[in-house]
């Protein structure tokens, strides 16, 4: 990951060497919580890191083998030593991949393989990595501490009770911060799943009374003031597209009610999304969550798959996202407003440069959000890096972000951004556009502060 031209690596070493060791701050991600709480062995390898990777199953998929052959459990009947056979031979298609370079990391870092995957040694490496998974060093508390890991956030249901949050923070025995992500996409997209039951639901529980969209309101910012309680530091939204709309309140409701009836179309449920992340905008001006838009993704894209696999099985493809025109009604009225933190991200990179690097340049609100899914990969990281400094330099970035439900490719997702930071900054110090002593202090900056400065930790 450093650069090529000794010199440069020479520096890029060094520079390496004052963040290697920093703790883990992960603001955003996918690991339950309850995982951690209950400290529950690991399954068989395959389950634990195949099954639940799309990363791993999409491309594995894409080479000709049915993911009822990669998938353990959900209905398939195939066994975790198969699963793990087919992971296994597929290796190779791995080489080049992001996907490959964390999973060979975790391989040697943390479980210490005595090989990389093979179709000779399938078997010989599920019973290795079984017998580690079943011995208490390998235990999700244990590896939290190995890892290094200060801050872990989950993503969570509004109408979770957050219990294994509260147990977490009630244990003597973890000292670990872990932290709830506010996540209401299902109760704001007309498309999602049992919505009607759903909001009713969460207007039941939490509305103080009230009906329809005004109780809906309600539930949604008591819901988040709940989460607050509890030590979360963010909501997340994973919305169609980047738009933001001010309705009045009347549209808004006849929206919602025509939701309700099941008469909402697309373009209905878009124009609500919007206007939902204009009020999500408001309530965090008021509770102080910071708010994570996660827009410009085609959801299961394969019906076929989404009927017999459900959500993040490999499908989900990305379409191009404007953002100056999108955010402007929710920036006109908060993008000033103090305290407020707002960080968008994208998988359409061209955007990086054009859009969202001049937006942070100006609005005291807005953080530049780290390359995200398919964009965090090595070569997409060196390219974000580039697009974004020079507009709105290195202060204006959330941190890294690993977004990740395989906990045990953690330290490698983060081992790898810094890599990639010290590289980008070894190479301005050889070209005398920054000093040397000066990337000293910005790569700890980028790595420890932002995050922390970012997602107000």
């Amino acid at each position: 990951m450093l650069p090529a031209d000794p010199g440069t690596r020479s520096i890029a070493r060094d520079l390496l060497a004052r963040v290697e060791d920093l703790p883990i701050i992960s603001p955003h991600g996918h690991v339950e919580a309850s995982m951690l709480e209950l400290d529950t062995p690991f399954p068989d390898p395959a389950t634990l890191l195949v099954s639940p990777d799309h990363y791993v199953t999409r491309l594995i998929h894409a080479s000709g083998v049915p993911l009822e052959r990669l998938r353990v459990g959900g209905g398939t009947a195939v066994e975790p030593r198969e699963a793990w056979r087919e992971f296994a031979k597929a290796w190779p298609l791995f080489d080049g991949t992001a996907s490959g370079y964390w999973m060979r990391d975790s391989f040697e870092h943390v479980f210490a393989l005595s090989a990389e995957p093979s179709a000779e040694n399938s078997d010989a490496l599920f019973d290795e990595l079984d017998a580690k998974l079943k011995s208490p060093a390998f235990r999700p508390r244990q590896l939290f501490e190995d890892f290094n890991i200060e801050v872990l956030a989950t993503t969570d249901d509004p109408l979770d009770d957050l219990a294994a949050h509260a147990a977490i923070a009630k244990d003597p025995n973890f000292t670990g911060r872990v932290v709830p992500t506010f996540r209401p996409d299902a109760y704001i997209k007309f498309a999602a799943a049992g919505w009607t039951e759903r909001v009713q639901q969460l207007v039941d529980s939490a509305g103080d009374g009230l009906a329809g969209y005004a109780g809906y309101i309600r539930a949604m910012e008591n819901r988040r003031q709940y989460f607050v309680e509890h030590g979360a530091v963010s909501s997340d939204h994973g919305s169609r597209t980047a738009m933001t709309l001010r309705l009045g309140e009347t549209t808004a409701a006849e929206l919602f009610e025509k939701a309700r009836h099941g008469k909402a179309s697309d373009a209905d449920a878009d124009i609500f999304e919007a206007h939902m992340m204009y009020q999500m905008a408001r309530m965090a001006v008021a509770d102080g969550l910071v708010m994570t838009l996660h827009p410009g993704v085609f959801r299961n894209h394969h019906t076929a798959s989404f009927n017999k696999f459900g959500v993040d099985t490999g499908h989900d493809i990305p379409f191009p996202v404007s953002y100056t025109e999108a955010l402007r009604p929710m920036l006109e009225d908060f993008g000033t407003a103090p305290g407020f933190h707002f960080i968008p991200f994208t998988i359409d990179e061209t955007v990086f440069s054009r859009e969202i690097a001049p937006l942070a340049g100006f609005y005291p609100s807005v953080f530049i959000g780290a390359p995200w899914w398919f964009l965090d990969a090595p070569d997409a990281m060196l390219r974000f890096r580039s697009a974004v400094t020079e507009t709105a330099g290195f202060s204006r970035s959330s941190g890294f972000i690993d977004d990740t439900r395989a906990f045990c490719s953690i330290p490698a997702r983060h081992n790898t951004s810094r890599r990639i930071e010290a590289s980008f900054l070894a190479r301005l110090v050889a070209e005398r556009r920054v000093s040397e002593a000066r990337a000293h202090e910005i790569i700890i900056d980028i790595v420890d502060a932002a995050p922390r400065r970012a997602f107000k930790l």
